[in-house]
């Protein structure tokens, strides 16, 4: 919320069936009001509503794939996720992604698009792309943006082009959440120099250290580079406005 009122911050993806999001529903309203779009992380891994679908993402991906999965649970999932998105925030959301990536996941995705079209015909949310920038002799740093992408970028995109849904370009931001602020600077400053219109820059920032999460120190790293006094002069070298996507 801190970068939402620097306007370093764009677009903020909740976890709906998390412990925070009721409560803290009021306070992100009032700080993003006009300056963020606020969407659903579809959260199937952390705290999906329903505990009997809580499983690893490395679940997800081969289940998934095999298509070994209940496509019905996962609907009413996603159902009850976006109805606690909506009884807190007040609306629908601007955007709908997910935690580890798993809306674009088979089963998932196919899932997501057709209740996302009853949920809201006539005021479809933007659908996060995953489709990475191609960077020439970036080698094993390559690979897991690679990878994320291969789970089901195309295909979310072929679905999103012929139901209506609005993608972004790109998606940068991905890295091994390894380092300190100043390394996450000289990232930001290379993702920045590869940023085309309608690219969107993930990233995972936080002021403090939360009991359990493997990136705690890479969040806390990435708020102190996200809220460094060096970012403008990173976006006016780079040539880049930060907008946000569903006004873009």
């Amino acid at each position: 919320m801190r970068l939402v009122a620097q306007g370093r911050v764009q677009a903020v993806s909740v976890m709906a069936a998390a412990p925070a999001w009721a409560r803290d529903a009021a306070m992100l309203r009032e700080a993003a009001s006009g300056r963020a779009d606020v969407g659903l992380h579809l959260d199937l891994t952390a705290f999906p509503v329903q505990p009997a679908l809580r499983r690893p993402l490395p679940h997800w991906i081969a289940a998934t794939a095999l298509r070994a999965v209940d496509g019905r649970a996962i609907e009413r999932e996603i159902q009850e996720q976006l109805w606690r998105f909506e009884q807190a925030w007040g609306g629908p959301p601007d955007h709908v992604d997910g935690h580890q990536h798993v809306h674009q996941l088979p089963v998932v995705r196919e899932r997501l698009v057709a209740v996302l079209q009853q949920r809201y015909a006539g005021r479809l949310p933007w659908l996060r792309s995953t489709r990475q920038p191609r960077v020439p002799g970036a080698g094993l740093a390559a690979f897991k943006p690679w990878v994320i992408e291969q789970l089901g970028a195309a295909a979310l995109a072929r679905m999103a082009r012929r139901q209506g849904f609005a993608q972004n370009g790109r998606l940068l931001g991905v890295y091994g959440f390894d380092g300190d602020a100043a390394s996450y600077l000289q990232r930001l400053a290379g993702w920045l120099r590869l940023a085309q219109p309608r690219d969107l820059l993930m990233c995972h920032p936080a002021l403090a250290q939360v009991p359990g999460d493997a990136i705690a120190k890479a969040r806390m790293a990435e708020y102190q580079a996200l809220s460094s006094p060096a970012v403008p002069a990173l976006l006016q070298a780079a040539g880049v406005r930060l907008r946000r996507l569903a006004t873009a």
